[in-house]
């Protein structure tokens, strides 16, 4: 989920998986997959910036897998290195 602000200043968590399209029309507004509509103080660009930094942030815990020690990185190809830098 993403921290988003409302224009009243509220904070909310959105499920950035539900987000059908942002845009800006002054303000910046999320329509999400069931028609809901979101009015945020964010901008688009922010809007996406948090949404990659989120999706990259569960890709980079998925791919270590679970009960890796924090210190392995795992390549492409499966391999790990326990000096922290990936094998190739």
């Amino acid at each position: 989920m993403i921290q988003l602000t409302r224009l009243n200043n509220t904070r909310l968590a959105v499920n950035s998986d539900l987000i059908k399209y942002v845009e800006e029309a002054p303000d910046t507004v999320i329509t999400l997959l069931n028609g809901e509509k979101l009015v945020v103080r964010e901008t688009t660009a922010d809007v996406i910036v948090r949404v990659r930094e989120f999706r990259r942030s569960i890709l980079s815990a998925d791919c270590l897998g679970p009960g890796a020690p924090p210190d392995v990185e795992r390549a492409a190809d499966g391999t790990a290195s326990a000096e922290g830098s990936v094998r190739g």
